[in-house]
This record gives C-alpha cells, sequence and structure tokens, in this order.
C-alpha cells in the first residue's frame, strides 16, 4: 500500500467517527522517530504505539511533538504473546532504584513522559490490574491477543483495560460481523 491508501483507509476511518493508530512500536533515535512521526501524520493517523525501550527522553520527545500536533502516544508496556513474559517480566535495576519488572519501568516512564495510554496484552490479566491501579483514570488501557492468542474479552475488561484489539480474530473469520458481535457481547 502506497501513500495515497493508507490517507484514504485513514480518512474513511475519520469520516465514522474512528481514530486510525498506527501500530509500528516505534524505537529508534531521535531524528528517525521525529522523521518517522511527521510521516505517519501526514498520513492522517491519529497516534502511534511507541516502544519505551529507547528510553524516557526518547519517549518524551515524542509525545511532546505529537502532542503539539494535536497527535498521540500509546506506550508499549507488556505484549501479549507467552514469549513476551521473558523479556517483559524481566527485573531490571535502573540507577538509583530498586529491582523491577521491564514491564513496571515502562509503565512509569509512560505516566511521567504523560503518554495517552499503554498497551498490556490481554493475556496478562494481573497485569493490566496492577497497570490500571497505577495510572487510574489518566489515561486507557489498550489490550492486543483476545481472541486468537487466548485473551478473554470479560476478564480483559474486568480487569481495567479500555480497549480490546481484536483485528486477527474479526479478520480470520469466515463471518466477521457474526464474530464482533460475539466479542461484543462476551465482553459484556
Amino acid at each position: 500500500m502506497g501513500k495515497k491508501e493508507i490517507t484514504r483507509i485513514n480518512k474513511t476511518a475519520h469520516d465514522y467517527g474512528l481514530q486510525t493508530i498506527a501500530d509500528i512500536k516505534l524505537n529508534d533515535i531521535g531524528n528517525t522517530n521525529l522523521v518517522t512521526t511527521k510521516t505517519l501524520w501526514s498520513l492522517g493517523f491519529d497516534a502511534v504505539i511507541a516502544n519505551p525501550i529507547m528510553g524516557l527522553d526518547a519517549l518524551s520527545k515524542i509525545v511532546k511533538t505529537a502532542h503539539n500536533n494535536n497527535n498521540g502516544v500509546i506506550a508499549l508496556c507488556h505484549m501479549s504473546s507467552p514469549e513476551a513474559k521473558l523479556s517483559y517480566d524481566m527485573n531490571v535495576k535502573l540507577s538509583n532504584s530498586k529491582l523491577t519488572s521491564l514491564y513496571n519501568v515502562f509503565l512509569k516512564w509512560a505516566i511521567s513522559s504523560k503518554t495517552d495510554g499503554i498497551i498490556v496484552g490481554a493475556t496478562f490479566p494481573k497485569i493490566i490490574k496492577e497497570c490500571k491501579k497505577a495510572i487510574g483514570r489518566k489515561m486507557d488501557i489498550y489490550s492486543p491477543g483476545v481472541g486468537v492468542q487466548g485473551g478473554n474479552p470479560k476478564q480483559t475488561i474486568e480487569s481495567g483495560s479500555d480497549f480490546l484489539i481484536v483485528g486477527r480474530t474479526i479478520l480470520n473469520s469466515k463471518n466477521p460481523v457474526q464474530t464482533a458481535k460475539k466479542l461484543q457481547l462476551a465482553s459484556i
């Protein structure tokens, strides 16, 4: 897909009152992040998902430039795949801090840099609860992994997620409309 097609898709989503999020897990040096986000905004995206592994300063710069352009940033705190536990649950020690999990570091950075939301996989409901307790209503939690990866929609929402990411479950379905309705009912 080229620029024209992506812009058209974003415009169509906006015509229906929907926001569009570039799920690219942005994670690079400052200048590359700046060029990337400028391109995304020119294509009509409303927000970008960023991976905080790049560091607090880089994440804060992305948030600042996004907010100056009326766009958003969603920080990746914990992925939904089972293997994510190996890295995101890993204990780390930053200078002058206690031993803590990597996802907790990312959560703290998301809060301090004032991101618009965080990603926490639906397959980790205890971590969703923990993150929701820390952020309250300051920002939203977006949870991928519902359906195909085994995340339960109702449990995910009850744990504190604000938005379910269900793309593959619907896209891979023989009857996407019916599948979407089932997911909606299952989340109530």
